[in-house]
């Protein structure tokens, strides 16, 4: 992994002499200690990675500079910024506070090496299909956990636009060469960021484009492409069901200044671990009008018993009581599902989670891998091809391996907050992918993590 001068670093942070923090990278080892404690005080989530991502590539878009405020900087986000500046882009991050990005106006530069996406699937397949605008071969890799996850329905649709590709049985190291020159294709939205992909990349082709969407996951994430487009003055037509969209060719995009809205998929966590810990948290800066599909987490938690009480950029999870099982369909939001297995494990009753089934090509096979650590803590779990059937009950601190998947190591912390006995999470520097921040901010909780 390279991100020469983009390169995340959090110093290490101390507490009376003992190291409980990290330096934010996932090439240094950490597991995470966790004993039962209860929270309480207010946490502030850092910004999405969603649109932080989306930022930065229509910012490179751009013929001019844009100014993305309060973006999320972590390893997921840095490896689009590394990539808009092998294709030309100029970005200065100053203290991050704010990203100033000048970009190409659709005159890429030739990267003339292979562009490392280190984890971010966001980021690969965004970029992927922007460089199909390119008539030079641009060849993409990342990390092992990016290498195992499926490019090729995203190719496919590619190739039908007429841009030459080439793969590793359609995964990564791949290949791709344009420019589009194709006006029709059809996507297979087993994941939303094939569509993505396509929607942030063919306002800028020579031709009108035809997009034919079949098996439809994850909308709001389709949703939020769709607001940008819409904030870009980008010009589209969709049918009401998604299924087909219609994009004008040779658009441009102007420049623009955008404050980026905390990130729900991260807010999940300090949700969840109030719920379990029965404890009241505050987090501010929540965006609720936000296209953020995460956001009905928390009505899923209400459904769960918590109360949860908005007041202008603050949001207090109340808890009253143990939780209650309920039946919980997170097509719409399955990055919540490590996060929702957990509080469904501490629940009362049995909990059903449904139709769900691309959580098992995300960073590892979420379904799975949750199904096997929760046995660990002496969890009733029984995994289905979509989901998985989750009888609450006593937590018991374990082992547990993380899989060097963030939201997977982040949720496996929450419940150890909740379990008896000390809970030791394995290869949890994966939390940088997403939340450099996560174990000093749960600390200032009163967590009580500790690392080694």
């Amino acid at each position: 992994m390279h991100f020469s001068k983009t390169m995340l670093y959090y110093p290490p942070v101390y507490e009376n002499g003992n190291r409980f923090g990290f330096n934010g990278r996932t090439d240094i080892k950490m597991n995470l200690v966790v004993k039962r404690h209860s929270l309480g005080g207010t946490i502030a989530v850092p910004g999405s990675k969603s649109h932080t991502i989306r930022a930065v590539a229509f910012a490179m878009m751009a013929d001019g500079t844009s100014r993305i405020h309060s973006p999320l900087v972590s390893e997921d986000t840095l490896a689009a910024v590394g990539a808009a500046e092998r294709f030309g882009a100029k970005v200065e991050r100053g203290d991050d506070s704010v990203w100033i990005v000048t970009g190409h106006g659709g005159a890429f530069r030739n990267p003339g090496e292979v562009i490392d996406m280190a984890n971010s699937g966001t980021s690969i397949k965004i970029f992927a299909g922007l460089a199909s605008l390119c008539d030079f071969p641009v060849t993409f890799d990342g990390d092992a956990s990016l290498r195992s996850r499926p490019m090729g329905h995203l190719l496919s649709a590619l190739d039908k636009l007429g841009v030459r590709t080439e793969s590793h049985a359609g995964k990564c190291p791949f290949t791709v060469q344009g420019p589009m020159r194709g006006t029709e294709t059809e996507v297979n939205s087993e994941s939303s960021q094939y569509v993505t992909a396509l929607l942030m990349s063919t306002p800028f082709a020579p031709h009108d484009t035809v997009i034919h969407v079949v098996n439809l996951n994850e909308r709001p994430y389709i949703e939020i492409t769709l607001g940008w487009l819409d904030k870009l003055n980008l010009k589209y037509r969709r049918s009401a069901d998604f299924s087909r969209f219609d994009i004008p060719g040779g658009q441009q995009c102007a420049p623009f200044e955008r404050i980026i809205p905390a990130d729900f998929s991260t807010a999940t966590f300090p949700l969840v671990a109030a719920a379990l810990t029965q404890t009241e948290v505050e987090i501010r800066n929540l965006d609720f009008s936000d296209e953020q599909g995460d956001k009905a987490v928390f009505a899923l938690l209400e459904r769960m018993g918590v109360e949860i009480v908005h007041n202008g950029n603050s949001t207090l999870v109340r808890p009253h009581g143990r939780l209650k099982a309920a039946d919980l369909d997170l097509n719409a939001t399955p990055d919540a599902l490590p996060a929702i297995a957990v509080a469904a494990a501490a629940a009362e009753g049995t909990t059903v989670i449904r139709n769900v089934a691309q959580a098992r090509i995300k960073e590892t096979d979420r379904i799975a891998c949750m199904t096997r650590e929760l046995r660990k803590m002496g969890v009733r779990v029984e995994e289905h091809p979509d989901g998985m059937t989750i009888t609450g009950g006593p937590l018991t601190a374990s082992a547990v391996n993380s899989y060097k998947d963030h939201r997977i190591a982040m949720a496996l912390a929450v419940a150890g907050l909740a379990a008896d006995g000390e809970t030791i999470i394995r290869d949890a520097e994966c939390v940088a992918v997403t939340y450099p921040g996560f174990i000093r901010d749960f600390n200032q909780l009163g967590a009580g993590f500790r690392c080694f």
